[in-house]
């Protein structure tokens, strides 16, 4: 597409079918590989993003694939507004957006907003809204670092995949969580086995979330070169 290859010379990227059980497949623009690497301006080292780090937004992770399906699989309420955190390529979101659902994507990649433009065009769905949204950060961030506003508003089911990282995590996602959800809510979070889980329920209660569901996911699921996908959904309520 002209705005890869124009707006980022040298970053290298291809075209996935990516399929959704249960629904139509997603055409999606990607990142060739886990070797991408373009921040010319410094504005993804400012956002604490690492070279290392830079190119998973732009992968296809099984994860995202199975909380696309499980979106689909929910009753559309056209009064629900859904978040999904940490989207990267923004799989749920789109899928949630095609069937007509309030769905804002949110992440902290500068990157991720053009990729997600490019992807609801490639699958002619609509405008899709888009916020900056990170945990774990100090100080202001500045909006020509991210691409977009910063997340301000409260929603009633917030979704993420793969969030669970690192041993801060737990605490400053659940925090994130409660700032950003009503006072009746719901969450999801999609966890391939990262052993942060039990810290992060113990979190979610101090905000009054409780863990309802509790699903192990093993599957055949598999993308990027991954093996058959294990994990887990946790789903909450408060």
């Amino acid at each position: 597409m002209p705005i890869f290859s124009s707006h980022y010379p040298g970053l290298k990227t291809r075209t996935q079918r990516v399929d959704i059980p249960g629904g139509d497949p997603l055409v999606i623009r990607r990142l060739k590989d886990h070797q991408q690497y373009y921040d010319p301006n410094g504005a993804a080292q400012r956002l604490g993003i690492c070279s290392a780090s830079w190119p998973l937004f732009g992968l296809v992770w099984p994860s995202s694939v199975y909380l696309a399906e499980r979106l689909l699989q929910r009753p559309l309420d056209p009064d629900e507004r859904i978040l999904e955190i940490g989207c990267g390529l923004a799989l749920p979101t789109l899928v949630g957006r095609r069937r007509g659902a309030r769905v804002t994507a949110s992440d902290r990649h500068p990157m991720t907003r053009p990729f997600l433009e490019a992807n609801a065009q490639l699958n002619d769905i609509g405008p899709v809204k888009y916020r900056h949204g990170q945990w774990g950060l100090e100080g202001n961030v500045c909006i020509k670092d991210t691409g977009a506003e910063p997340l301000s508003a409260r929603y009633d089911l917030i979704i993420g995949s793969d969030l669970l990282y690192d041993r801060d995590a737990p605490a400053e996602l659940a925090y994130f969580v409660d700032d950003h959800a009503e006072a009746r809510a719901e969450v999801w979070i999609i966890d391939p086995d990262r052993g942060h889980r039990p810290a992060f329920t113990r979190q979610m209660a101090l905000y009054g979330f409780e863990l309802v569901e509790q699903t192990r996911i093993d599957d055949d699921i598999a993308a990027d070169g991954e093996r058959s996908y294990k994990g887990r959904l946790l789903r909450y309520q408060r």
